[in-house]
């Protein structure tokens, strides 16, 4: 792992992101599985990646949250690379859901709001409504409360989904990475989703979402296609 960053020097990052050449494969992987690819996304707008299984399209997303080290090239947010944030600011700044969404033990409300120990009830609520699961969680046995066991087992696959949604733009993270958001979601659910985009679009956010059917289109105003890591 790179040496990281001690101290946060840094403003939030509220106007641009950008992918310099960025080439990468799996950690412990000697192949290269996106290669080169560039693009910039200005504050409000929308991106959706489309491609073929395979093709590169969550490892792309994976290094754009600063999962995933790169091989070369940068990540940046107001043309500062991500690695000059500590972790624990970077996170603040990022939304990100997984296209497995995995949840911790603990309560509903705590998984939204990432096991801050300072969050406010008002954002977590917030945040709920943004990503439309509040009624859903209204009504399960304990409300924000409820336990949702080891790894989300508690929950169906919508529900851990959803709320991994709401975790995503809880405390209104300047850039929010979407990898295939609705996997496992109803029609009630694509809907609230593609709202949820709009919005935190309108407030200034970026927001980047995988897809392999094109019905994002409507919540975006970009597409990139990637074939073979390009």
């Amino acid at each position: 792992m790179p040496e990281l960053p001690s101290a946060d020097m840094l403003p939030a990052p509220d106007k641009l992101m950008s992918a310099e050449d960025v080439t990468l494969g799996p950690p412990g992987v000697d192949r290269m599985t996106v290669l080169g690819v560039n693009f910039g996304l200005r504050a409000g707008e929308g991106l959706a990646i489309l491609g073929p299984s395979g093709c590169g399209k969550s490892t792309l997303v994976r290094a754009l949250a600063g999962i995933w080290p790169l091989k070369s090239g940068a990540v940046r947010l107001d043309n500062a690379d991500l690695t000059q944030w500590p972790p624990e600011s970077l996170g603040r700044h990022i939304g990100y859901l997984p296209q497995n969404v995995e949840l911790i033990t603990g309560t509903v409300a705590e998984n939204i709001a990432r096991f801050d120990p300072n969050a406010i009830p008002e954002e977590v609520i917030k945040a709920s409504k943004l990503a439309g699961v509040h009624d859903l969680i209204l009504h399960l046995p304990e409300g924000y409360n409820t336990q949702v066991g080891p790894d989300g087992s508690a929950l169906s696959g919508g529900q851990r989904q959803r709320i991994g949604l709401a975790r995503a733009l809880y405390g209104d993270p300047f850039f929010i990475i979407l990898d295939e958001p609705n996997s496992n979601l109803d029609a009630q659910g694509e809907e609230a989703l593609a709202s949820a985009i709009m919005d935190v679009r309108a407030r200034g956010a970026i927001v980047v979402a995988v897809a392999h059917r094109p019905w994002l289109l409507a919540s975006v105003d970009l597409v990139l296609l990637m074939k073979e890591g390009r």
